[in-house]
């Protein structure tokens, strides 16, 4: 299932004195089975973005194209269930969402809203549980009972739980410490190589850009004004210093590196590029040094 916006604008309390522009003639195309990461200054429209990907909001000119639904300004909000079940959504903090007894009703909460009954409900509850992490002496406690990381398991088993075709993730991994970060990443990439979720991901974290993404969107006071594959946003990294954004550490590091000698064709983006780039080089150094 492909969703694409076609001339797409929104704009905040239209037709009221404090109207403001959220987007501005959005045309793009996130395609099935993608990992695309959403990149931009705060304010810059991403978040707005997000929530026309599941009809959270209409746009107020223009269509968002939902699989084989169509997304106008006149779209009525009934019948709606059917794509909230396909895009799942996670919102920055989701932990502030959870409210039910234990972990396990939490999760079940959301297919039995939907109509599954409470038996099959508590089943896929525990496999989602068991899915993103959450140790089973934790079912059946309360949810505010956990560290922040596995609350935020919870959150995300809830929503995977709908068994949706697309994760939209806004700042996942916002608040949570450097291994809470990485474990979390490490999940929404095992989804999506093992279990084939389409991952759309806002973040500021330009390593996880590089590592995970194929396509990466950049956004800039409501507009699209870039879209490529992480090697092609990042060739530029001037560019992006001037957009308010950043490179990967390890390639900022490799340009560090350059300025010394060594040469890298193209800029590694990840470690192991880096690593795969550089041991030839130091290896040739250290002959030289030895002859």
């Amino acid at each position: 299932m492909d969703i694409t916006f076609t001339n797409v604008d929104y704009t905040y309390q239209a037709n009221t004195p404090f109207q403001g522009v959220g987007l501005r003639d959005i045309n793009l195309t996130i395609h099935g089975g993608s990992y695309t990461a959403i990149i931009g200054h705060t304010g810059s429209g991403k978040s707005t973005l997000l929530q026309h990907l599941n009809a959270l909001l209409k746009p107020t000119a223009g269509t968002v194209q939902i699989g084989d639904r169509t997304i106008t300004p006149a779209t009525n909000n009934k019948n709606l269930k059917p794509i909230r079940q396909k895009v799942g959504m996670v919102f920055q903090f989701p932990e502030s969402q959870l409210f039910e007894e234990t972990v396990l009703k939490d999760i079940a909460f959301g297919p039995q809203n939907f109509g599954m009954s409470a038996d099959k409900a508590h089943q896929r509850a525990e496999e989602m549980a068991e899915l993103v992490g959450l140790p089973k002496e934790t079912w059946e406690q309360s949810p505010f009972d956990l560290s922040g990381g596995q609350m935020r398991r919870v959150a995300i088993a809830g929503v995977l739980a709908m068994q949706p075709e697309y994760l939209v993730l806004d700042e996942p991994s916002a608040g949570l410490d450097p291994l809470g970060r990485q474990e979390m990443m490490d999940l929404f990439n095992k989804l999506h190589r093992e279990n084939g979720l389409t991952i759309v991901l806002v973040t500021h974290q330009m390593d996880d850009v590089a590592n995970y993404a194929d396509q990466v969107v950049v956004m800039e006071h409501g507009q699209v004004i870039r879209t490529g594959t992480p090697r092609e946003i990042f060739a530029n990294e001037q560019w992006l210093v001037d957009k308010q954004l950043g490179v990967p550490k390890t390639t900022h590091f490799a340009e560090v590196l350059k300025q010394q000698g060594f040469q890298f064709e193209p800029l590694p983006l990840t470690e192991d590029e880096l690593v795969t780039a550089l041991l030839p080089q130091l290896l040739r150094q250290g002959g030289a040094a030895n002859e």
